[in-house]
């Protein structure tokens, strides 16, 4: 038992692995937040970051997505390899294969943005948009999950502080989620702030068993 859970040794590999998982959230981050703060005609109360795969520089999203995803992926084996809960990592997984999903499956582009884009919803969405809400789905319940099973882990382990941290992330995007869902008001916004919380806190766990 130690100060953070109870966890295995790790080894030079497996914090190379666990690297990945605390990196991928805060790159996704920063790079979405940055391209929000400065792409003309992107609002963030009404357009979800996954919209910024769109336009000309929409392949910065859609790497952004790829990359963190692809971290992610990298860092739930290292995760594995020092929690002693088995679906956290499978759930963490999980979560970044939606990513990358939703990087290949670009979303449709909608009310307003890029500029030139007609407002409110487009009639009709392609297949592609319908893959990304799919992926994204997908990635968001195995994040929800994977936080509420960390918490209950560390709960478990005796680290109350950790548990009770793991639970808000996954509430924060639990309501985040429902709210964008349910159309209201700068739900992209609440979306993302549920989001980046609950991807941030991951990549701290993470991070946490790295330097153990």
């Amino acid at each position: 038992m130690t100060t953070i859970t109870a966890t295995r040794t790790a080894t030079s590999k497996t914090r190379a692995l666990l690297t990945s998982a605390a990196v991928a959230a805060p790159l996704w981050a920063v790079v979405s937040l940055a391209q929000a703060g400065t792409r003309e005609g992107f609002d963030l109360a009404r357009h979800p970051l996954s919209a910024l795969s769109n336009g000309d520089l929409g392949w910065l999203q859609i790497t952004n997505f790829l990359v963190a995803g692809t971290l992610t992926v990298i860092g739930a084996t290292g995760l594995s390899r020092v929690l002693t809960t088995t679906w956290a990592p499978r759930l963490v997984r999980i979560n970044g294969l939606g990513m990358i999903a939703a990087g290949i499956l670009v979303m449709d582009p909608a009310d307003g943005f890029p500029l030139g884009t007609p407002y409110g919803m487009p009639e009709t969405m392609t297949w592609h948009s319908y893959g990304h809400m799919a992926a994204g789905s997908i990635a968001f319940i195995a994040l929800i999950a994977a936080n509420y099973v960390l918490g209950r882990h560390f709960s478990r382990a005796g680290n109350h502080s950790y548990a009770i941290a793991s639970r808000i992330a996954g509430t924060a995007l639990l309501l985040g989620n429902a709210w964008a869902m349910t159309g209201g008001k700068a739900g992209s916004l609440t979306l993302a702030v549920g989001a980046i919380t609950a991807m941030l806190w991951v990549s701290f766990v993470a991070a946490a068993h790295r330097n153990h």
